[in-house]
């Protein structure tokens, strides 16, 4: 199996995100070797929720989705609120689906799923305040610490980012493996 660290993954975040679910994937995705970049709507630094503050690495207009394996969308209530009135994240984010790359949503991030409208008959999870909007989407709502479903995975919590950082590398992995077999 391919190794995480031969993977390119994108975050998009902007500032409410939820501090844990943004830095804490992200350190161990590079802690792997991978690389990552975090793209927001503006090249500027971010602040989470909790005041962690970091610097996007690009603005999402500048990114290309091509150079990219998969997709992290980490949650806060604002992150994703904000992020899904923002056509640019919404089209990119549908792009990523269709193109049956990995992408990983945390806690309120699944959000932007409903937004992009890729949750019809999927299996996913997400923090209780927006399951009801998981089913009205469309999809299958379960109450698990990480639901992988073909190249989703989602994710309820911050106590979760261990399962679910372990599952989205799993994700990416696989991904890895099967184009570098194609």
């Amino acid at each position: 199996m391919t190794a995480i660290a031969e993977a390119k993954i994108l975050i998009i975040a902007t500032d409410g995100f939820e501090d844990s679910e943004l830095l804490e994937p992200r350190r161990r995705l590079l802690e792997a070797g991978a690389d990552v970049v975090l793209a927001s709507p503006e090249r500027r630094e971010i602040e989470g929720d909790k005041g962690a503050t970091i610097a996007a690495d690009s603005a999402l207009n500048d990114i290309d989705i091509r150079e990219f394996d998969s997709l992290l969308l980490p949650g806060g209530t604002k992150n994703p609120d904000k992020l899904r009135t923002d056509p640019k994240v919404v089209e990119t984010v549908r792009a990523f689906v269709e193109a049956d790359k990995p992408v990983g949503a945390i806690c309120h991030a699944p959000w932007l799923l409903v937004e992009a409208d890729v949750l019809r008959g999927r299996t996913v999870t997400g923090w209780p305040s927006i399951r009801t909007d998981l089913r009205n989407a469309g999809a299958n709502v379960v109450d698990e610490e990480a639901v992988v479903d073909g190249n989703f995975v989602t994710s309820r919590k911050p106590e979760d980012i261990p399962a679910f950082t372990d599952a989205f590398i799993r994700l990416v992995e696989k991904a890895e493996a099967l184009r570098e077999k194609a």
